[in-house]
C-alpha cells in the first residue's frame, strides 16, 4: 500500500509540473496586467514598479525564476494585497473554506448516501420518485440562486439566521453557506448512491447473502453498501476539492473571507502569484484527494488490488 502510494504521488509530479507552465503562460497571455490603470502611470514609476517584482524580465526568465521560488514552497507576494505573500493568503483563507467544504460534504455523505439507499431499496415507490425528483431538483438549480433564496426566506423574511459576515466562525454565520454548499452535493450523491445500490442488490453475491439466511439489514450493511458506495467514493474526491476551494460564489454572497474570493479577486486585477498560488493549491489537493479515493476503493472492494 506504501509503495503504491508513493507511486501514485511520482506519477504526479509529471501532471503538476504541466498544470504549473500551461496556468502560467495562459496568465501572462491574458490582455491587460496587474498596474494598469485607469489614468497612466509615469513611465519611469512603471518600469519601476515591474522591476520590483521582475515583470521587466522576459517571459521565460520569470517562468525559470518563479519555479525556483515554487520548489521552496515561495510563492511569491500579491501584487494587490499590500505587505501580504500568497502563503499568508492561503493560510488566512484555507481554514475558512476548508471548514465550509468539510462540513457541507460531511451533510451530503450523511442525507445523500441514506436517502439514496431507502429510495433503492423502495425501488419505484413514491419515496423513491420523490427523493429522485427532489434530487434533480437540487442538481438544476444553481448554487447562485439558491443562496440568495434561503438569505431571503431564513435571514429577512425569518430573521433567524444572518444573511452576511463570518462571525469568527460563529455557527449561525456557517449554517446558510453550508447548506448552500450540500444542497447540489447531497442531490448528486443520492443520485448515485441510488443507482449504485439498484444495480448491487440484483447482483449474484447478494442472492448468496440472502439464501444462506441473512436478515435483510445485515446484506444491505455488510454486503451492499460498499458495492453500492464505490460511485459515490470516487465521486467525493474531485468534489471535496471542488466544494473547499471553488465556493466562489457562495463565499462572495454570504461575504466569507475563504480561498475562492482571492482566487476571482485575483483573476480580475490580473494578481498572477495569488491566482498561480490558488491553482497550484488546487491541483494538488486534487491529486491527494484522488490518491485517498484510489486507497479507500481497495478497502471497499476486495477485487480492486492496489500493488
Amino acid at each position: 500500500m506504501f509503495a503504491y502510494a508513493v507511486r501514485r504521488l511520482g506519477s504526479a509530479i509529471p501532471t503538476l509540473f504541466i498544470i504549473i507552465t500551461i496556468a502560467f503562460f495562459m496568465m501572462r497571455m491574458a490582455p491587460g496586467g496587474p498596474f494598469d490603470r485607469e489614468r497612466q502611470l509615469p513611465p519611469e514609476i512603471e518600469a519601476n514598479i515591474l522591476k520590483a517584482y521582475n515583470l521587466d524580465k522576459p517571459i521565460h526568465e520569470q517562468y525559470i525564476d518563479y519555479m525556483k521560488n515554487i520548489l521552496q514552497g515561495d510563492f511569491g507576494p500579491s501584487y494587490k494585497y499590500l505587505d501580504f505573500t500568497v502563503n499568508d493568503l492561503i493560510k488566512a483563507g484555507f481554514p475558512v473554506s476548508l471548514r465550509l467544504g468539510m462540513a457541507a460534504i460531511f451533510l451530503a455523505i450523511v442525507f445523500g448516501v441514506t436517502t439514496g439507499t431507502i429510495a433503492a431499496l423502495n425501488q419505484n415507490s413514491t419515496f423513491d420518485y420523490c427523493v429522485m425528483g427532489m434530487a434533480m431538483t437540487g442538481i438544476v438549480i444553481p448554487n447562485f440562486v439558491m443562496a440568495p433564496l434561503l438569505a431571503l426566506v431564513f435571514g429577512v423574511y425569518l430573521s433567524w439566521l444572518p444573511v452576511a459576515g463570518w462571525g469568527g466562525g460563529a455557527l449561525q454565520y456557517s449554517i446558510l453557506p453550508v447548506v448552500t454548499l450540500a444542497l447540489p452535493q447531497i442531490a448528486y450523491v443520492a443520485r448515485l448512491t441510488r443507482g449504485s445500490m439498484v444495480e448491487t442488490m440484483h447482483s449474484n453475491h447478494i442472492r448468496t447473502a440472502r439464501a444462506k439466511g441473512l436478515t435483510e439489514q445485515i446484506v444491505v450493511v455488510r454486503h451492499a453498501l460498499k458495492g453500492g458506495l464505490l460511485p459515490v467514493v470516487s465521486y467525493l474526491g474531485p468534489a471535496t476539492a471542488a466544494v473547499i476551494t471553488g465556493s466562489v460564489v457562495i463565499e462572495s454572497i454570504f461575504d466569507v473571507p475563504g480561498i475562492g474570493r482571492y482566487f476571482v479577486n485575483g483573476a480580475l486585477n490580473r494578481d498572477y502569484p495569488v491566482v498561480m498560488g490558488v491553482v497550484i493549491f488546487y491541483a494538488v489537493l486534487i491529486i491527494c484527494l484522488n490518491l485517498i479515493v484510489d486507497l479507500i476503493y481497495g478497502f471497499l472492494d476486495p477485487r480492486v488490488k492496489v500493488e
